[in-house]
């Protein structure tokens, strides 16, 4: 067996009262964690040591006895540790060079959010328990599946409550063949072209809305600061954006899995996309998403028993041949070129395609237990799943 790791999100309808305990919880949340980092800078100044997470919790209980910070024994207890325990992940990544110093937080750029281990559980379609709250009207549009090892109760930049089950699910292990293969080339041009010679054109969510988030974003700039028209242009604004997102994650899961569903085995070229992002095409390149879409064919090749290669960046795929292996020099506006040694003719995303299928399948059977060292890792730098 083995486990996966999947999320259930929900949309919760509070009422007025729960929202105003929520976001009161969710600034005793941000006041804990200045608090924390506070403590350890000082901390830190004085002796030169760093200050643990069990000397933190251990003030944190003394803390809430003093009658100026009495208010934090209003929260649920939960969401106060776990942000000690978030700080001490942000000094781990830290150190490892992962992530930047962590930062104060204040309440005008960081989302209204906290954490619960345990204790929230679904009661039935339409509600779900919070401790110290009640009962919260939710749509569970579907079921929860696994065990639930935490939940996220957060708001969007819209206003709108969620409810973020992270569920660990045991599945079946599954010995995926090669019988059913395919290559696929990413691109601006064509979003996906297939080693079968299929094409799916990019749709470009963010360039179809663009004046209409032009027009808004006018209105947000022109708007008196302080306002309530400042406010509504700003949650317009955010209306907008969160459209365009909800309309391009809905549509990558339904590329991917459609992909997945047809083939066992993806072949799938591992770009820089943080690269291509800073470049003149970086809107393009953003608003195309290709590093969220290989993440989605990730998840949905463990979860249906496939699997993802991925093949260097630096293979010339494109420039290749795939019927004689002749390398051609080509410029990025040459769609079609013809090989000046077999003399056949190309289209440039179909034989990238082709030519990252083959090489895929050439180090999947790199990657075969003949092919390991003695930790079990395969001999072959190539990013097998």
């Amino acid at each position: 067996m083995r486990t996966l790791t999947r999320c259930y999100k929900y949309r919760l309808h509070l009422t007025a009262d729960q929202q105003t305990t929520l976001v009161q919880w969710a600034g005793c949340r941000r006041f804990v964690w200045n608090w924390a980092l506070h403590c350890k800078q000082a901390h830190y100044q004085a002796t030169g040591q760093r200050l643990s997470y069990q000397r933190l919790a251990a003030m944190l209980v003394d803390l809430k006895r003093q009658p100026k910070t009495a208010f934090l024994r209003d929260c649920h207890s939960q969401p106060l540790q776990q942000a000690l325990m978030d700080l001490e992940t942000a000094f781990t990544n830290f150190f490892a060079k992962r992530a930047k110093y962590p930062r104060f937080k204040t309440r005008k750029t960081t989302p209204h959010s906290m954490w619960f281990p345990q204790g929230v559980t679904v009661v039935d379609e339409r509600t779900i328990s919070v401790p110290k709250i009640g009962l919260l009207g939710a749509i569970i549009h579907r079921p929860l599946m696994g065990t639930a090892k935490g939940v996220t109760i957060k708001q969007d930049p819209t206003g709108a409550w969620w409810a973020v089950f992270v569920c660990h699910i045991d599945r079946p292990d599954v010995h995926p063949t090669a019988s059913n293969p395919v290559g696929i080339d990413v691109g601006l041009e064509s979003f996906t072209t297939l080693s079968t010679g299929e094409k799916t054109a990019p749709p470009k969510f963010y360039r179809r809305s663009q004046k209409k988030l032009a027009r808004a974003q006018r209105k947000l700039s022109r708007a008196q600061k302080g306002s309530k028209n400042q406010l509504k242009a700003r949650k317009r604004v955010a209306c907008i954006h969160q459209k365009i997102s909800n309309q391009r994650a809905d549509w990558l899961h339904k590329h991917a899995l459609g992909i997945v569903r047809q083939f066992d085995v993806v072949c799938i070229e591992d770009l820089n996309i943080k690269g291509l992002a800073r470049t003149k095409l970086a809107k393009s390149f953003s608003d195309a998403a290709l590093s969220t879409f290989m993440q989605r064919l990730q998840e949905k090749t463990e979860w249906h028993g496939r699997r993802v290669i991925k093949v260097g960046r630096f293979y010339a795929s494109s420039k290749t041949c795939h019927h004689c292996q002749t390398k051609t020099a080509l410029m990025l506006s040459d769609r079609i070129w013809t090989c000046s040694t077999c003399g056949m003719t190309h289209d440039r995303d179909g034989n990238a395609a082709i030519n990252i299928l083959h090489e895929g399948l050439r180090l999947l059977a790199v990657g075969t237990t003949e092919s390991q060292n003695a930790a079990g890792d395969g001999v072959n730098p190539a990013k097998c799943w």
